[in-house]
């Protein structure tokens, strides 16, 4: 599960875990009638722990002898880097993961990036691959982001997925920036997911602005001021959002959100790709390339008033 997104782990679980599942949820929805202070406490942790499977999956990925592997100290939290090529003489692609996933999930852009004459600069957020820690918010994925990109300088070009479309987008501003962007499968809207999130554990409805709240306790940061919709009149970048029709974890309307608000970016829907597929797939790749050589890839979305959230 996705729980920034919409999770449907219950279909890809075997009986054990449905079993599993069901079990949490009934403590959720006992706990938010009996014990609503402690079941929120719960539902916090649950929401920032990412899956085990991030771990295990980037110990069984095989990267490339040119690669080289190191660490950043950031705030305290070992982070995993994984880099192509020479960011300090190149200009350098910074590639994001999402949630529960790694860094190394990148591995079949690296040859084609490099053709074009990229270097590459991949890590593991707080929680994640082999990088330290144990649990891992937005605030903290885009700090990462942020901290990262500083260390490295500006980037030529940023690629991110999922939850790390959100948190490169929230990262853009004076201390670092990317010429270009790519967001694949964006999350933009944190306030929705945790909607489906507490839908998804069956934690009481009235008891998400508490999750809200314990959220904002925990990171400093109020969710709503994390709704990319927010922030995207900022950014004139060029950038290319490519979502699918059937992601059943982030709705491909958050992707639209990105492309209605930035006037700089667009559009390009695919269709029976999902969530995960579609960043490696071939035609995405393929479609990816052709932006960076300036060809015309997607569409310009235009809002009107009667859309959410309004005018673009």
């Amino acid at each position: 599960m996705n729980r920034h997104a919409t999770p449907n782990a219950a279909k890809r679980h075997p009986a054990s875990q449905a079993l599993k599942l069901g079990a949490v949820r009934v403590g959720f929805a006992l706990g938010s009638r009996l014990a609503p202070a402690r079941t929120v406490d719960q539902a916090v942790r649950l929401f920032v722990t990412p899956f085990a499977s991030s771990r295990a999956r980037a110990q069984r990925a095989q990267p490339s002898q040119d690669m080289l592997q190191g660490e950043l100290d950031i705030g305290g939290q070992r982070i995993a880097t994984y880099v192509w090529g020479d960011p300090a003489r190149q200009p350098y692609a910074l590639l994001v993961h999402g949630w529960s996933s790694f860094g190394l999930r990148y591995l079949p852009w690296v040859a084609s990036l490099r053709a074009q004459g990229y270097a590459l600069v991949a890590f593991d957020q707080p929680g994640h691959g082999k990088s330290g820690g144990r649990y891992c918010s937005l605030p903290d994925f885009v700090n990462t982001v942020r901290d990262v990109g500083r260390h490295f300088g500006n980037a030529a070009l940023t690629i991110a997925h999922s939850l790390g479309g959100a948190a490169v987008t929230l990262a853009q501003g004076d201390a670092w920036r990317a010429d270009k962007l790519i967001l694949i499968a964006p999350a933009a809207d944190p306030v929705a997911a945790t909607q489906r999130f507490t839908r998804f554990v069956h934690l009481g409805e009235h008891l998400r602005e508490r999750l809200h709240d314990s959220l904002e306790s925990m990171t400093g940061t109020n969710i709503h001021d994390l709704q990319v919709h927010r922030h995207l009149h900022s950014l004139g970048q060029p950038a290319l959002i490519v979502h699918d029709l059937d992601d059943r974890d982030v709705p491909w309307a958050e992707g639209e959100r990105y492309a209605r608000h930035w006037h700089g970016a667009r559009l390009l829907t695919t269709q029976g790709l999902g969530h995960h597929h579609v960043l490696d797939a071939p035609e995405v790749i393929d479609a990816s390339l052709a932006f960076l050589r300036g060809e015309t890839v997607g569409e310009r979305v235009v809002s009107s008033p009667n859309l959410p959230f309004g005018d673009a």
